[in-house]
């Protein structure tokens, strides 16, 4: 009997972890892509986690540390909470050997057992036991200053999400994007940035200018945007997060606009306009002029470095309608990879560089895709009256996008990942527009 419960545990780890792996073999080659959806669609069962208290001398401070934790695990989809109510222990503790006998009858595949201690710093340790096989799978150790306490949950969660998958995880990171008030016919627009599941909004501008397209920088330090001041007028800015600076690139053309870093942060990609021709320029971040990398007479924008810097990704309107293409990063060369009814916009290379991702609108409807670089193995994830502008989370299995229902309601930021499974809005505190997710801050 123990030898079944063992390999019961072992196989539905393995299928964790055949599932984020199996989705890179998925772009690999199309041959693979119906095994791909069979395992990860329906047939998918989220591995069952115990997440007790932490332990603290501030024992509210514990809970609510744990509490994110579970919020964060549950909200990738992969995990399943067991209640706590039915726990043999109610707060962890690091230090102890688990009761694996009394852990087993909860029905728990895992447990967390972590402690949180503010001594002028936060300080955490946590070890990741698996019930079944009494082993520990992970143990680690991590600091954060003390005002920033939910990134302790945060790094907590990343550990248990690697421990259990084998990927890098994506909740210790952050998301800048468009905060949206007042009616539609006047929309004030505000730069903003909160922890990747909403919290801890902070309003990088006051509304005084119109934001659209902000950009995270590789190292998350700088933010890249558009901002509009008039019907043929925009500018591209740059602000440091960190000191609250700006600086201004220029204006480039009547319209500069859909600015995005290099993967080595040292340039600057975005689009300009001139008459009814829009190209793709780049811009060394350390001075000299734009560089034009497309030329012609079509509607080139949104472009999307290859995580190895070597390729952009991009929209173009050269073949009669909005589809998407490849070329190499100093231009020249484009290549069409979408084929599909309907047309293509914002393409974003993922950062494994496995896959892109894209919005596509065909039928009066909008929807959330991803291909791989080649074009192949398209799937659309969410599709509805308007969805659009996917960002890739840092470990790029998890996709942000935001949806506008129409009417007098507003935009909404969603997340889901690369499966098309457990869509989940996350919570602003207004209406919310043009997520950008940036890299682990750990």
């Amino acid at each position: 009997m123990e030898t079944d419960v063992q390999n019961t545990l072992i196989n539905r780890r393995a299928a964790l972890k055949l599932g984020l792996s199996g989705a890179a073999m998925l772009a690999a080659g199309p041959a693979l892509a119906q095994l791909q959806i069979t395992v990860t669609g329906g047939n998918f069962t989220p591995m069952p986690i115990a997440v007790p208290n932490f332990n603290s001398g501030d024992p509210a401070f514990g809970a609510e540390v744990a509490q994110v934790v579970r919020n964060n695990l549950t909200g990738s989809g992969l995990f399943r909470l067991v209640d706590p109510a039915g726990y043999p222990q109610a707060v962890g503790d690091p230090n102890a050997t688990p009761d694996f006998g009394a852990w087993r009858t909860t029905g728990a595949d895992a447990v967390v057992m972590a402690d949180v201690n503010n001594t002028g710093q936060l300080q955490s340790s946590l070890r990741l036991w698996d019930t079944t096989a009494g082993a520990q799978v992970t143990g680690k150790s991590y600091g954060a200053d003390a005002n920033s306490w939910r990134r302790i949950a945060h790094m907590a969660s990343d550990a248990i999400y690697t421990g259990l998958t084998g990927e890098t995880g994506y909740f210790d990171s952050r998301a800048v994007f468009v905060a949206e008030s007042g009616p539609r016919a006047n929309r004030v627009r505000r730069l903003a940035i909160m922890d990747q599941d909403g919290a801890n909004i902070r309003y990088l501008t006051d509304g005084s200018q119109q934001i659209l397209t902000p950009r995270l920088s590789p190292d998350g330090q700088l933010c890249a945007y558009m901002v509009l001041d008039g019907p043929n007028s925009s500018g591209i800015f740059i602000l440091n997060l960190a000191t609250g600076q700006t600086q201004s690139l220029g204006r480039f053309g009547q319209m500069s606009f859909a600015p995005r870093f290099s993967p080595d942060g040292r340039r600057l990609v975005f689009s300009v306009t001139n008459g009814a021709v829009t190209n793709i320029y780049g811009l060394d971040l350390a001075g000299g002029q734009p560089l034009q990398l497309t030329t012609g007479s079509a509607i080139d924008t949104s472009p999307s470095y290859s995580p190895d810097g070597q390729r952009l990704t991009f929209e173009s309107d050269r073949g009669g309608r909005p589809q998407i293409y490849v070329m190499p990063a100093g231009g020249g060369g484009a290549e069409r990879i979408s084929y599909g009814d309907g047309s293509y916009s914002t393409p974003v290379w993922s950062p494994k560089g496995d896959l892109i991702a894209f919005t596509r609108q065909s039928g009066g409807q909008f929807s959330i895709g991803i291909m791989n670089p080649d074009g192949s193995g398209e799937r659309i994830l969410a599709t509805s009256y308007h969805a659009e502008g996917p960002t890739w989370a840092p470990n790029g299995r998890v996709l942000m996008f935001f949806r506008d229902p129409g009417g007098n309601d507003g935009s909404q930021l969603y997340s889901i990942d690369i499966w098309g499974r457990n869509e989940r809005r996350i919570p602003t505190e207004g209406f919310a527009s043009d997520p950008a997710w940036g890299p682990l801050l750990s």
